[in-house]
């Protein structure tokens, strides 16, 4: 652990440098240039609001818009993060084969950079709040420890997938597909509570208390439409959990990644 928290002081500086580079080279060629890291989720909104609301008759929930967009916001960040460690140690082959860098910092990267839009998206939900008259109290502070709860699943499970995708060819097909069903397991257009639970009771408990990134979507709606508390009892053992995946990742990687080059 100590190795851990010297080389994040010795390479933060680092990432933070390639965090804003990537956001810039995103744009850089764009027309709407950083405009795009508002229309993404705006668009998406839109999409999955009209297939939930109109198709499937889901717009009765409070503040649907705002559910929806809250829900897509943290899922595009969960998904872009996991997808992306698949192959992050081969893109990153002009620099592996030539510095030392611990290899799960390029999560890391990730996170800050899909963080950072997936902040942006949020500063539009407070705009959508103010439109829809939400009204203000003191659940919506846990929004912070809930994105960060999310932030920390990202990278437990990136750690492990990051490290196996360097010798499974085929992993990223395996991760797409499984990401997909995670989706739409996740409610990011629904509510889960409210089609299951009168119905499928069981599994509705399996599908929230057993996915987190379900869970804490569903927390961040409640805690910021809803005024309601977070789950505090599954939270905690998704974070017990998470933190040790991550543990078990990070040891692998700093195990394992001297032999990263030999095979990318």
């Amino acid at each position: 652990m100590n190795r851990f928290v010297n080389d994040i002081k010795k390479f933060f500086n680092y990432s933070s440098y390639n965090v804003k580079a990537e956001l810039k080279s995103e744009v850089a060629g764009s027309f709407l240039s950083w405009l795009w890291w508002i229309l993404d989720p705006l668009l998406y909104m839109c999409v999955y609001a009209f297939v939930a609301g109109v198709i499937f008759g889901a717009s009765s929930k409070p503040y649907f818009l705002v559910f929806v967009f809250i829900g897509l916001n943290c899922w595009q960040f969960f998904n872009r993060v996991v997808r992306n460690s698949v192959k992050l140690v081969s893109n990153k082959k002009s620099i592996v084969t030539k510095v030392y860098i611990p290899k799960y910092m390029f999560i890391f990267e990730k996170i800050g950079t899909n963080g950072f839009k997936m902040l942006v998206s949020f500063v539009i939900t407070a705009v959508f709040m103010i439109y829809y008259q939400v009204p203000l109290s003191l659940n919506m502070l846990w929004v912070a420890p809930l994105l960060l709860m999310l932030g920390i699943v990202a990278f437990a499970f990136s750690s492990i997938i990051m490290h196996f995708g360097v010798f499974v060819e085929d992993l990223l097909n395996i991760v797409t597909v499984g990401l997909q069903l995670v989706f739409y397991l996740s409610g990011i257009f629904y509510d889960i509570t409210d089609r299951l639970a009168a119905k499928h009771p069981t599994m509705c408990n399996i599908l929230v208390y057993g996915n987190p990134v379900a869970l804490i979507i569903t927390d961040i709606r409640n805690t910021l439409l809803y005024n309601q508390e977070p789950h505090f009892l599954a939270l905690g053992i998704w974070l017990v959990i998470a933190l040790v995946i991550s543990t078990i990742g990070i040891k692998i990687i700093y195990r394992y990644e001297n032999s990263y080059v030999k095979i990318i």
